[in-house]
């Protein structure tokens, strides 16, 4: 089993969205559908980066590490070059 560390963009109002999972298309479909509570009211939205882990651990470690404040560069650059 691999697991998935993913980045949605609103395309609402350009903010990502960074999360893990062991179901990429489960858990896209439920950010779709509008049932994970911190994307509801920002779809649309797009996938912007995927990358997949032999763990969970390690998809763990790695969303944290996006979400880290020393990350925020990243972020940004994700924002500014993936418009739409």
């Amino acid at each position: 089993m691999t697991f998935t560390v993913y980045i949605l963009k609103s395309s609402k109002d350009g903010k990502l969205y960074i999360g893990q999972t062991a179901s990429l298309a489960y858990r896209l479909r439920a950010h779709v559908e509008g049932k994970i509570r911190s994307t509801k009211n920002r779809r649309p939205l797009a996938v912007v980066h995927v990358g997949q882990f032999a763990t969970r651990g390690e998809a763990m470690k790695r969303e944290k590490e996006l979400n880290s404040t020393r990350m925020r560069d990243f972020k940004d650059n994700m924002r500014k070059h993936r418009a739409g």
